[in-house]
């Protein structure tokens, strides 16, 4: 199936839930970090994001970003990964991230992504 509708745990006890596609395949819900993220003031932050169309791959790649709710900075991380389903039919989601925090000058932009 590969739908990302419903809510998935990561490895490290991060926690996404993502409502049902649209017809474009476009999905939103939110994002709770574990406590191996260490960030004690990170709240439930929104997610917004795309999948390809199952109908055509079976195996699907998606995007999300998440806007985090901190109290003091801006943050932006994005996801892109692909959605493999086994044998047994198990869904397993692999993704990259990127994160953006918010630069204070043009000088200090070398650091302000991971």
């Amino acid at each position: 199936q590969c739908l990302l509708s419903g809510s998935w745990r990561s490895d490290t006890s991060c926690r996404m839930v993502v409502s049902t596609l649209d017809k474009d395949n476009r999905f939103s819900g939110f994002y709770l970090p574990g406590p191996a993220a260490g960030y004690s003031e990170l709240l439930t932050s929104p997610l917004e994001g795309s999948q390809q169309d199952t109908e055509l791959v079976p195996q699907p790649t998606f995007s999300f970003t998440v806007n985090w709710r901190l109290q003091d900075t801006a943050r932006t991380t994005v996801f892109l990964g692909q959605c493999y389903v086994d044998t047994n039919g198990e869904e397993t989601l692999h993704a990259l991230w990127l994160l953006r925090e918010a630069a204070n000058s043009p000088a200090e932009d070398w650091k302000a992504t991971r």
